[in-house]
């Protein structure tokens, strides 16, 4: 069933209730109306009565003829009986057995007057005294009139609520997709949305509206996914000439080689050079296995307590010991007393290689010394590690991609690198619930910082170390 289906219905579901409710409220309301104001016109005849026939010795000729006038007045049906407290019966007029049970007759004597219905008759019992001695006066009558406006009143409210129900049905039916337009309005630009339409958004994302929420949140999830596009095809492109590069460079030197005999000092020298391009490979093959690796479940990654200025310090031998020639320099931007709150939890092989990648980075793009510099700083809950060169720096533009696996800016195309350092750091500092962000200025150098929760920020409790 659709969801216009569905709002229909529930509207024609609510306001079926509503009108029936009205229609009993108003039926009830006027039957119990109409049988109230009979009982009062057959309580006043019941009077009438009474003064006709037990005052008529009391009263004068004109009185006696104006009671004689209101008692023949009479109502529809009507039937009235006098009865001595005693059952005997005075006077009766109309037909109709009303009263005649003793315990009628008790009750109206002890509670003074009666009233209660006989079919459709309503019946009312009077008890009076007179110089005559004690009587019970009952008068009844049907209210036909009534009783067919009554009936009348409860065919036009059949008819009414039939008649309001097909109302209710077209006005929900054109309600529903009144209220659904937005939503199909939204469907149909989505429908409009592939894979080479990911510039596209949804028109209605101003308002303030659930379906304006939609919308943005929608062109938020474009927004990300023509990202990940943007990146994925990069990443395709980057890694294709990476590597293509060393391996047309091997069957190039092969084929080179094999066209005719050559010296011994010439096959050794082909050889090294393909055996630097395999190298070049393994390298590659080795970061393209660390970044899946580092995209693996967190849960399955074990995590143990660190010291952060020791892994820097470790981090700083292992670069040392591949670029003998740099020069690190690392130092504390604010030592803390606490020395506990230099303590992370995490992976150490892992954080490992994420800072010496960045320590890699700052000491090939840095020119002539070789020089980085390193400072760790511990705020309130995090311990940062900041890492600067005085490098080429990296384009604003090209600052965007600095994380997409292979992608190498366009000004340091002609430094060896594979453009995997960045991108695998990133994905181990998420690991960690870690952060990686990176400043640069053209011709003024790069900042990269690392970031980490202290131990005691994420967990009340851990050994001491």
């Amino acid at each position: 069933m659709t969801i216009r289906s569905k709002l229909t219905l529930q509207f024609a579901g609510i306001m079926t209730v509503i009108l029936v409710l009205f229609s009993l409220v108003v039926y009830y309301f006027t039957s119990l109306y109409r049988q109230d104001d009979f009982y009062k016109r057959i309580f006043t005849r019941a009077q009438v009565a009474a003064r006709h026939i037990l005052d008529a010795d009391e009263v004068s000729e004109k009185v006696r003829q104006q009671n004689l006038i209101n008692f023949y007045h009479e109502l529809p049906h009507e039937a009235i009986r006098i009865y001595r407290t005693n059952g005997e019966l005075i006077f009766s007029k109309g037909k109709g057995d009303i009263g005649n049970s003793s315990t009628r007759l008790k009750q109206v004597i002890e509670r003074g007057s009666l009233e209660y219905e006989q079919g459709v008759r309503q019946v009312v019992g009077i008890y009076l005294q007179d110089n005559q001695g004690e009587f019970v006066v009952f008068s009844s009558s049907v209210d036909a009139y009534s009783l067919r406006k009554l009936q009348h009143l409860k065919i036009i409210l059949i008819v009414g609520f039939l008649g309001s129900m097909a109302v209710v049905l077209v006005a929900g039916w054109v309600f529903a997709k009144q209220a659904m337009r937005p939503f199909t309005k939204v469907v149909s630009e989505v429908e409009k949305i592939s894979a080479n339409d990911l510039h596209l958004r949804l028109s209605n994302a101003q308002g303030k509206d659930e379906v304006s929420n939609l919308a943005q949140t929608f062109n938020k999830m474009l927004d990300r996914l023509e990202l990940a596009f943007e990146m994925q095809s990069t990443f395709v492109s980057n890694a294709s000439h990476e590597l293509r590069t060393p391996l047309t460079a091997m069957i190039g030197e092969l084929e080179v080689a094999l066209m005719k005999p050559r010296e011994t000092d010439e096959y050794q020298r082909v050889l090294q050079s393909t055996l630097e391009d395999a190298r070049l490979l393994t390298e590659l093959s080795n970061g393209l296995l660390q970044i899946a690796q580092a995209s693996i479940d967190p849960a399955k990654i074990k995590l143990n307590y660190l010291r952060f200025d020791e892994l820097v310090w470790m981090a700083r031998e292992q670069t040392l010991k591949r670029q003998p020639n740099a020069r690190i320099d690392i130092d504390f931007a604010n030592f803390p007393e606490d020395e506990d709150r230099l303590v992370v939890r995490g992976n150490e092989a892992l954080l490992l290689i994420a800072v010496v990648n960045v320590l890699e980075n700052a000491i090939k793009f840095s020119p002539n010394g070789q020089v980085a510099i390193g400072q760790i700083e511990v705020q309130d809950h995090e311990v940062l590690l900041r890492v600067q060169d005085r490098g080429l720096g990296i384009s604003e533009e090209d600052l965007k991609h600095v994380f997409v696996p292979f992608f190498r800016a366009e000004n340091v195309r002609n430094i060896t690198g594979h453009g995997i350092g960045l991108p695998l750091t990133e994905r181990i500092l998420k690991l960690h619930k870690g952060s990686i962000s990176v400043y640069s200025e053209i011709s003024k150098g790069t900042e990269v910082t690392i970031m980490l929760r202290q131990a005691y920020a994420t967990i009340p409790t851990y050994p001491k170390l």
